[in-house]
C-alpha cells in the first residue's frame, strides 16, 4: 500500500540500463497482464532507443537526441521553432533540449535567434549544415526503425491511436 494513499496499490516503474523493475507493494503485478504489457513496452522502448541510437551514431556520427531535434526543426515552417515549441515536440526533457540545441549550435547545425515579438524567448533554426546532417541520417534512422520495430509490430495503428488518446486533455 502507498503511504500517501492507503487504499490503493502503488506501482512504480524504475528504469535502469539493464532492466525495468516494477515495484508493487503487494506483489500483485505479476498476475496483471496490463502491467506486464506496460513493463514490456518500457523495456522495448529502452532497447530500441539504444539500438537505433547506436546505428545512427555508427553510420553518421549523430546522436539520436540530435537527430530528434533536427527532425522537428526540418519539419517546422521556415525550419525554426521557439525553444518552448521545440521542447514540446521532442522526446527529451526541457533542460536536455537546451543542452542539445547548445551542442547543435556549437556543431554549426542550428542557430539561435532572438524572438522579436518576445524578448524572453528565442528560436532554434536549422542551418544548411544541419539540414545536410539530417538528410544524411534520415535513411539510416528510418531503416533502423523498419528493421527493429516495423518488422515486429503487426498493428502500428493501435499505437498511434493510443498516443492520440494520451495526448487528449484529461476529462474532468
Amino acid at each position: 500500500m502507498c503511504a500517501d494513499a492507503p487504499s490503493c496499490t502503488c506501482v512504480r516503474t524504475h528504469l535502469s540500463r539493464s532492466a525495468i523493475l516494477l515495484v508493487v507493494a503487494d506483489g500483485s503485478w505479476r498476475d496483471d497482464d496490463l502491467v506486464a504489457a506496460w513493463a514490456a513496452l518500457l523495456r522495448l522502448h529502452a532497447q530500441l532507443v539504444a539500438t537505433i541510437d547506436a546505428e545512427v551514431q555508427g553510420a553518421v556520427g549523430l546522436p539520436l537526441s540530435w537527430y530528434d531535434v533536427l527532425l522537428e526543426l526540418n519539419a517546422a515552417p521556415d525550419h525554426r521553432l521557439r525553444m518552448l515549441e521545440l521542447a514540446d515536440r521532442v522526446v527529451l526533457s526541457r533542460t536536455r533540449v537546451t543542452r542539445v540545441v547548445d551542442e547543435l549550435t556549437a556543431a554549426g547545425y542550428v542557430i539561435r535567434k532572438p524572438n522579436p515579438d518576445d524578448g524572453r524567448s528565442s528560436f532554434a533554426q536549422l542551418t544548411a549544415a544541419g539540414r545536410a546532417a539530417f538528410r544524411k541520417a534520415a535513411p539510416i534512422y528510418i531503416a533502423s526503425i523498419k528493421r527493429h520495430f516495423g518488422s515486429r509490430v503487426d498493428k502500428p495503428a493501435t499505437l498511434r491511436r493510443m498516443l492520440e488518446h494520451a495526448l487528449q486533455p484529461p476529462e474532468l
